[in-house]
């Protein structure tokens, strides 16, 4: 299992009634209890972001069918309705906190839906959840100054540290966007491993600061999510996606190097 593909689940919101910012990438509670039912029934066995990464950095064996179940950003909903389902069935997930986004001291007022607070945080960590990083207020980190870059990926690993007593060890980057510049401003902050998106699965070879995800969305019926989590037919279930994630790539570097040709006068 060294070299196995292993799915990568990436999940938003859990809501009932998400507002239009949110809702495309956001899960029905019901949805989501019978996707980590079809997990179980599947024999799959979720595993958090470190443990599968440790597993391959060290070459130990993973146990049978691994799958991870991580959210983005720090919805409310993950607390008031996906822990009671990985509760159930004792998953373990990763979940990469938006720091200026989660009610409480450093709130940036950005924030797209109801978010989590350091009180509902903790006690996800305290029920197994893997908090990691997701940036202090969510840009495209590929577009940011090397200063700017670097204060948002220490600011969340500091408030983290501060608010958990630990300190992350796993990042997802905003929107899935990196680069050279950007994986290797992680590394060098102290993550061990961070996560794109891709839609695809996830595999040793991608390496430690590159690992792929596959989109959970709203529109993801449960025949979908079956095919999703075993790898079959994943090109033609994103092949939207990935078009237009190849061209916007264009456009992103076309930006970043015309900003850096302007600070270089």
């Amino acid at each position: 299992m060294v070299d196995a593909a292993v799915p990568i689940l990436m999940y938003h919101a859990v809501a009932v009634d998400p507002n239009d910012a949110t809702r495309p990438l956001s899960v029905t509670p019901e949805a989501f209890v019978e996707q980590m039912a079809v997990l179980a029934e599947l024999g799959f066995t979720p595993v958090d972001t470190a443990a599968l990464a440790a597993g391959w950095r060290s070459g130990r064996t993973l146990p049978e069918r691994p799958v991870l179940i991580t959210f983005d950003d720090g919805y409310e909903g993950v607390h008031r309705h996906a822990l009671t389902a990985l509760a159930k069935y004792g998953f373990p997930a990763t979940l990469f906190v938006t720091t200026g986004w989660l009610r409480g001291p450093y709130d940036t007022g950005g924030a797209p839906d109801t978010m989590l607070d350091w009180d509902q945080v903790r006690e996800l960590a305290d029920s197994g959840v893997e908090i990691g990083g997701h940036s202090h207020s969510h840009p495209q980190l590929d577009q940011l100054s090397d200063a700017a870059l670097r204060s948002e990926l220490i600011h969340c690993k500091e408030i983290l540290g501060d608010q958990l007593g630990t300190v992350p060890a796993s990042f997802a980057y905003p929107y899935g966007y990196s680069s050279r510049r950007v994986r290797q401003a992680v590394r060098e902050t102290g993550y061990a491993q961070a996560l794109a998106v891709g839609n695809g699965l996830a595999r040793r070879r991608q390496g430690p600061y590159a690992l792929r995800r596959v989109t959970v969305r709203r529109g993801t019926g449960i025949d979908e999510f079956e095919r999703v989590v075993q790898g079959r037919a994943l090109a033609r279930t994103f092949a939207r996606d990935r078009a237009l994630t190849k061209g916007y790539a264009v456009v992103r570097r076309a930006r970043q190097a015309a900003r850096t040709a302007v600070g270089a006068l």
